[in-house]
């Protein structure tokens, strides 16, 4: 009896699974189908499209916030953590924020289609193009503003998208679909095709997202740092391409010549935030400083209702505490001999994202930022700032922390698009 039921039960999760797999393959092919439309389409009718989300954002936000407030009230019924909650959250300011966004986002300059490199023997010159990729696809979790924040970046560079993301939020990016960025997209004569929405809850359609090399090929993964290993490796087995933004965690360390009022307005500055991964995750404090510069830290941490964890630690050293949905209001703190030892931590022991050096010794400065091979440093200011609106007045898809060449850092507009070499002759 128990054999068959287990039977039953296996069969019907293949079906489930097959219509995952088919619905998420349908929104490729779809959306591929839409694509040549949006490479071809002028920049004024992009820019047009990006101006007339901002517009429609606004105009309906009252539907745009009662579909997430719905989506919120259901997460927080299921016991979902404060951190996620404020990830989940669109509020009036920050759906405001969106929209200045896409603003700035079109009147950015369009990148070159094509640029000369140099002339060849024989009469002949070199071109660099940038040609669309195609079809980009995006895999997210419970933050409905990635997904304007997504199909914009990937209007401006001209790819259409498959856009994935966590049943908390998918009632509120159906909502952005329907009433901001498809009409806006028609509005502009673009085939609203192009940005496609998988409406499905279940896990296995980010595991089937990253499984179709020839309609997407470049997939773009933000989440916890587990489940987006876990599918950059799925997808590596399937020949995708992946950016993926996996780990977080910004560090601070706090030489002995930093100044106690910026050691304090860093530390405050860089919790406003728990469920961020450029929030201050490790505090490392010189130890000749630590007796001077704990009281005030200590205030800074309560002041953010923050809970440091002292040594010993029962943790690795570089912990992300914002994936912790039981003690995100936590930072690790721990003592070390200067800048050298914390160079090291910050580059051996954390995600490699961001770290940042509090002090007014410029040597120490900038021994920090010649040692320090992360994606961002940061000389006293927060790794907060490791963000791609707040760097590049842009929307940004994700951070990519890659030690190989590509883009790097936030990932923009500007990193989406291939480079094909083309040789003509030279008839100038």
């Amino acid at each position: 009896m128990c054999h068959a039921g287990r039977e039953l039960e296996q069969e019907g999760t293949a079906v489930l699974s097959d219509e995952v797999a088919k619905s998420v393959e349908e929104c490729a092919r779809a959306a591929k189908r839409a694509a040549p439309a949006l490479a071809a389409a002028s920049d004024e009718a992009v820019d047009t499209a990006l101006t007339a989300m901002a517009g429609r954002l606004l105009d309906g936000r009252e539907t745009v916030l009662d579909a997430n407030r719905a989506d919120v009230a259901k997460a927080r019924d299921e016991g979902m953590s404060a951190g996620l909650l404020d990830r989940l959250t669109i509020t009036a300011e920050r759906l405001t924020g969106m929209a200045e966004q896409l603003r700035l986002l079109a009147g950015a300059p369009h990148q070159e289609r094509e640029r000369q490199l140099s002339i060849l023997d024989g009469g002949l010159r070199l071109v660099e193009r940038r040609r669309p990729v195609g079809v980009i696809g995006a895999n997210y979790e419970a933050r409905p503003n990635v997904t304007v924040d997504v199909a914009s970046q990937l209007v401006k560079s001209r790819n259409a998208g498959v856009l994935r993301t966590g049943s908390a939020a998918l009632g509120s990016a159906q909502r952005l679909l329907d009433t901001v960025i498809a009409p806006a997209l028609a509005d502009a004569g673009i085939d609203s095709d192009v940005v496609q929405l998988v409406p499905r809850m279940e896990r296995e359609a980010a595991a089937a997202l990253v499984r179709l090399p020839d309609l997407v090929p470049l997939v773009i993964l933000r989440g916890s740092g587990e489940s987006t290993r876990s599918l950059a490796t799925e997808a590596a087995t399937h020949g995708v391409r992946t950016l993926a933004h996996a780990d977080g965690g910004g560090v601070l360390y706090v030489d002995k010549a930093a100044d106690p009022a910026m050691v304090r307005s860093l530390v405050v500055g860089s919790l406003d935030r728990l469920g961020v991964c450029n929030r201050l995750n490790l505090l490392l404090i010189h130890s000749e400083a630590r007796d001077q510069l704990w009281p005030v830290i200590e205030e800074a941490l309560a002041e953010r209702a923050v809970t440091p964890s002292l040594p010993p630690h029962d943790h690795p050293i570089g912990y992300e505490w914002a994936l912790d949905s039981a003690r995100e209001a936590t930072v690790t703190v721990a003592p070390v001999s200067g800048v050298e030892e914390a160079v090291r931590i910050a580059n051996e022991q954390t995600s490699g994202l961001a770290a940042g050096i509090a002090t007014e010794d410029t040597a120490a400065a900038n021994a920090f930022f010649d040692g320090y091979t992360g994606t961002g440093v940061f000389w006293n200011a927060p790794t907060r700032l490791l963000d791609g609106f707040k760097l590049l007045a842009v929307p940004e898809t994700g951070i990519n922390l890659d030690k190989v060449p590509g883009p790097r850092g936030p990932v923009t507009y500007t990193d989406l698009y291939i480079r094909q070499y083309a040789v003509l002759p030279d008839r100038r």
